[in-house]
């Protein structure tokens, strides 16, 4: 009775912290798409569904005025509702309400508009298959436009509102009926399961076919598979990707082709032995812009935007950007837009046709998602923005009325009814590397209630990639790593961008190439000799974890140093040599070893944490996807196999029907409590 009583004395504030299952409730806001006429704006919105037997996420579109008002300091769009959501009627306390224009069980995703801002275009599965449809902006009911039976991937409205282009595959019989009679097996690159690129008439007055739907017009197909693709200002043509195979090792094989609608004739626009991808046309129709990698078609190589005078068909490379990375958004009037990371954080550029690029926008706290959209009219972008210590939100940014330095304005309202518990804070670090004194950025989240010269237990978490990077995201989010969870139990967590890490320019990126656990490893350990002078880290509670190179980097870290309590590797390559052999992407290795395992296997065999086994004695948690052809389940295996026969205490859990990134919420969920768990273990409280 004493104990009951004594917590009703205590603020519910300081009972109160952050959870893995609150890390569960936050939102994910994406595809933010703004209207043609700058007027409205649609995104998806997902959450987990854990009930009964399900594990499933569900995504939906909403809808918002962009028109924003100012409130406490933040420009937002329309007016507070309960968890973001309407029922499709103007909100109490007046303004522009905002409206979910999908719901029920099964996932909308994709929204774009028509061209005349009156229509709302999605996909969903509603009907048993990937479908589009198509719903008015007001509401109602949705219209399916597509009865595609096969696999349907990208879609796009045509400029005059006629026509979606969509890729797909067509559904294939006799592999449907071998696999009832248990007579599916495979040959290995036979038969891919290309897509092709496709018409449907969205006008609403078009003559159905024999069995009462709209026709659908095959409009290019080949030995190739069809990615992404752009739609010509005039509706007559389309520039679209090729590949062999959708197979990740062919990415770097893409070409672009173009082809007329009308009359199906195909001519190659970029088709080098570079990559090239991501075509946009220019709203004149004069230019395609495109993304050019170097013709060693290396990865690391960087990536420059060709601007393609489409009447003589001369291209020209442009000004390399600063981190040779750019994803192309597309054209707003005469100047390309586009994207790339920027240290912590994303950035957002121009590019003029004749000239440098140009920093646009860059939050001046958090970043923005990759996906970042152009209406069709460019004269404003739809990005997904958040901080470490604020969920996020779909905003949207006037380029043509503010060209020179657009400002966002906040549509959504996704989690700002979400219980806010405290946060640790997150501060952007640097220090030098003690191999030759190159200069590492990192963020270090503080445990909540941090006391300066107190030192804490820390987590250093390491990057997936080789040539990803931490990125000034909220902390609170569901993932992997429950880094708000992780500063509620009082642990500070250090997340490096070590060398060959994207967002620091092309030399960076590319100085772990033969490297691996060299310079990178240094670059992290100097890191965590850096929490510990600032006075924040306690050196006798170290913990390290990471996930697919960050699982390398943790399986390497252990073979090297004692210095660390615990460990806990997910997806992680133990033995480079069956990786390079069994993996979806093999490419890649060849690009940093520089050869093949075969050609050089000292190389491979030196780079391989199972070949300095005999040093780890630091327990590990092993987290493997029984389904990841990425970091295939059996690196995990050789890993835990060796520990156990060492005797150091190891325990590996594998989650089925998993790929390289987990999806499943109760699996993510599992894996957040299980970090946890090990951490608490070995390092405390």
């Amino acid at each position: 009775m004493f104990v009951k009583t004594l917590l009703l004395l205590i603020p519910a504030a300081l009972l109160a912290q952050w959870t893995p299952e609150l890390s569960m409730k936050v939102r994910t806001v994406s595809a933010v798409v703004p209207s043609p006429n700058g007027r409205l704006a649609v995104w998806t919105e997902t959450w987990p569904v854990m009930d009964g037997e399900k594990s499933e996420s569900v995504t939906h579109v909403f809808l918002a005025q962009t028109g924003g008002v100012q409130t406490s300091g933040v420009q937002t769009s329309g007016v507070q509702t309960s968890g973001g959501q309407t029922s499709g009627v103007q909100t109490k306390g007046g303004g522009s309400g905002r409206l979910q224009l999908t719901r029920g069980e099964k996932s909308a995703n994709a929204p774009s508009f028509s061209p005349d801002s009156a229509w709302v275009f999605f996909a969903s599965e509603r009907s048993g298959k990937r479908n589009l449809y198509r719903i008015p902006v007001d509401g109602g009911e949705a219209e399916q436009i597509t009865n595609w039976t096969g696999t349907l991937g990208a879609y796009l409205v045509s400029p005059n509102g006629k026509w979606l282009a969509f890729a797909a595959r067509e559904p294939d019989t006799e592999e449907d009926r071998a696999k009832r009679e248990k007579r599916d097996l495979r040959v290995i690159d036979e038969n891919p399961h290309n897509q092709s690129l496709w018409m449907v008439p969205v006008e609403p007055n078009v003559e159905p076919n024999a069995e009462g739907k709209r026709p659908v017009k095959k409009v290019a197909a080949g030995p190739y598979h069809v990615g992404a693709f752009d739609w010509s200002p005039d509706s007559r043509r389309i520039a679209y990707e090729t590949r062999p195979t959708p197979d990740a090792n062919d990415g770097r094989l893409a070409d672009i082709y173009e082809v007329e609608v009308e009359t199906g004739n195909v001519r190659p626009v970029a088709a080098t032995a570079a990559s090239e991808s991501q075509p946009r046309y220019s709203p004149d129709g004069r230019y395609l812009a495109y993304v050019r990698g170097n013709e060693s078609a290396r990865r690391i190589d960087g990536n420059r935007i060709v601007l393609l005078a489409l009447a003589g068909m001369k291209a020209r490379e442009l000004p390399a950007s600063a981190d040779e990375s750019p994803a192309l958004a597309g054209w707003a009037g005469g100047r390309m837009i586009f994207t790339e990371g920027r240290g912590t954080r994303a950035a957002l550029y121009t590019m003029p046709v004749d000239g440098a690029p140009t920093l646009l926008f860059q939050p001046a706290r958090g970043t923005f998602g990759a996906g970042l959209a152009l209406n069709r009219t460019g004269s404003h972008a739809g990005l997904a923005m958040q901080a470490p210590d604020q969920p996020v939100e779909a905003y949207v940014m006037d380029l043509a009325s503010s060209p020179g330095a657009p400002k966002p304005v906040r549509v959504s309202e996704a989690n700002t009814s979400l219980a806010r518990q405290p946060l640790g804070e997150t501060r952007l670090i640097r220090w030098k590397s003690a191999k030759d004194g190159k200069e590492i950025e990192g963020l270090l989240t503080l445990p909540v209630n941090y006391q300066q010269g107190k030192k804490y237990p820390l987590i250093l978490n390491i990057h997936g990639g080789p040539a990803g990077a931490f990125s000034e995201t909220f902390i609170g989010v569901s993932g992997l790593y429950p880094l708000a969870s992780f500063a509620a139990r009082g642990w500070a967590v250090l997340r490096a961008n070590p060398r060959g890490s994207s967002g620091y320019g092309l030399p960076f990126r590319s100085s772990n190439v033969d490297d691996w656990g060299g310079g990178d490893y240094t670059d992290l350990m100097s890191g965590v000799d850096a929490a510990i002078a600032m006075g924040v880290a306690d050196p006798n509670r170290l913990a390290v974890m990471g996930w697919s190179y960050g699982g390398y980097m943790t399986n390497w870290v252990v073979t090297q140093t004692s210095r660390f309590k615990c460990a806990a590797t997910g997806a992680g390559l133990s033995d480079m040599i069956s990786m390079w052999g069994t993996n979806d992407i093999p490419s890649v290795l060849d690009d940093y070893f520089e050869g093949a395992s075969f050609e050089q296997p000292q190389r491979y065999i030196q780079m391989s944490p199972l070949a300095h086994i005999q040093n780890a004695g630091t327990p590990m948690l092993i987290l493997h996807g029984e389904a990841d052809i990425r970091v295939p389940t059996s690196q995990g295996y050789e890993m835990y196999t060796a520990l156990k026969r060492k005797g150091t205490p190891v325990e590996m859990v594998v989650y089925p029907r998993t790929p390289h990134g987990p999806q499943e919420p109760k699996f993510v969920l599992d894996i957040m409590r299980r970090h946890i768990d090990w951490v608490a273990k070995y390092i405390g409280e």
